[in-house]
């Protein structure tokens, strides 16, 4: 699971050739940021929370910000709820450190948050705790299958 999964996934738009494979650890937004030579908040964190009925849902957030529980129950209705590891594993089928909205074990709804459209060009994880790949904002929003853009961090 993961990689080969968010690269088959992103082939139906020619994009598997683009997915970065780093040498080095891109797990956390500071190493991905420095294996991708860009800044902190051009990496584009996925992170995985259940809802009110204990489903699951993903929000792709800039790498500079954190989720703010006001914004979040405001737009959510409920308390964010961070899965553990292993949940995020088995619902999403990649490891933490390589979680995106790419390749997706189950059908869960994503989400996308306003402090990404500042920037031209995003990198989202591709499955791996060494992957990446370059998107715009748009390609972002439509490789993601998003619902909606959120407003839910500081």
């Amino acid at each position: 699971m993961g990689i080969l999964e968010a690269k088959e996934y992103l082939k139906k738009w020619g994009k598997d050739r683009d997915v970065l494979e780093f040498n080095q650890s891109s797990a956390t937004v500071q190493e991905a940021a420095k294996a991708a030579n860009v800044e902190p908040a051009r990496i584009a964190k996925t992170l995985a929370f259940r809802d009110k009925e204990n489903v699951a849902m993903l929000i792709v957030t800039a790498g500079d910000v954190k989720i703010d529980n006001a914004k979040f129950k405001r737009e959510f209705g409920f308390k964010a709820r961070m899965l553990s590891h292993e949940e995020t594993f088995e619902i999403t089928g990649h490891p933490v450190g390589g979680v995106c909205p790419f390749g997706l074990k189950s059908d869960i709804p994503v989400y996308l948050d306003v402090s990404l459209k500042r920037f031209e060009t995003v990198f989202p994880a591709c499955g791996s705790g060494n992957s990446a790949i370059e998107l715009t904002c748009e390609e972002l929003e439509l490789y993601a299958k998003s619902k909606r853009w959120v407003d839910v961090c500081r």
